[in-house]
């Protein structure tokens, strides 16, 4: 499957490296051809992995994925032309965070959530978050001595939360769907305890877990 990335942080790469092992194809997009962290990773990661513009990767994708700062993403989904994300899955890997009082915080909370605002800004598209609740070290094969971590997502499209399942469960995840894109409103607020654990701790090795009986 091709797989367009917008974002060419840690999380674009990290993810991209993982599908390109996991046998798909990847172009990672920026804002510009020829950006240094997409070619660099370009050239360490094969015969399968590409780079280009945000447009490029978004024309390139059936499925494609925002890991693009928050405060970058607007800008990040109009470059790469709303056309281009229609009738397509998109995973919205996004965390709204605010630095402006030091420590983060949610930069929208409450009655909306960046996943519902990237949903209302390409409407064609059929979102669905997910890989927001954990690092980026872990988001593709992750370890833990207590078994497979669970992977939350939400998204309005029962097709493309089944294509979206059928990625994680490739990547090593258990899958709980919380139903619906306002459902993305929690699992923002859940990626926070996973950021302040992060800080208090200095490690990034923990993931989320449901507990049954």
């Amino acid at each position: 499957m091709n797989i367009g990335i917008l974002g060419t942080g840690d999380v674009g790469r990290a993810l991209g490296t993982g599908f390109v092992k996991h046998g798909h194809a990847v172009k990672l997009g920026a804002r510009e051809a020829g950006n240094e962290k997409a070619e660099a990773w370009r050239q360490a990661t094969g015969s399968n992995a590409s780079s280009g513009t945000f447009a490029e990767a978004a024309a390139f994708g059936e499925v494609i994925v925002v890991s693009t700062a928050w405060s970058g993403a607007e800008n990040a989904l109009r470059l790469a032309g709303h056309e281009n994300f229609a009738g397509k899955t998109v995973i919205d890997t996004t965390n709204p965070l605010d630095f402006s009082t030091g420590g983060p915080r949610l930069a929208v909370s409450g009655s909306t959530s960046a996943g519902e605002e990237i949903q209302k800004q390409i409407p064609g598209a059929r979102v669905v978050k997910a890989f927001n609740t954990v690092g980026n070290a872990h988001m593709v094969d992750p370890q833990f001595p207590g078994g497979p971590p669970d992977m939350f997502i939400a998204g309005n499209d029962a097709g493309a939360k089944q294509a979206v399942t059928g990625i994680l469960e490739d990547f090593g995840w258990n899958v709980i769907d919380l139903g619906g894109i306002e459902s993305a409103r929690y699992l923002e607020s859940l990626a926070m305890i996973w950021i302040l654990h992060y800080l208090q701790t200095k490690n990034g090795n923990h993931a989320f877990k449901l507990l049954r009986k």
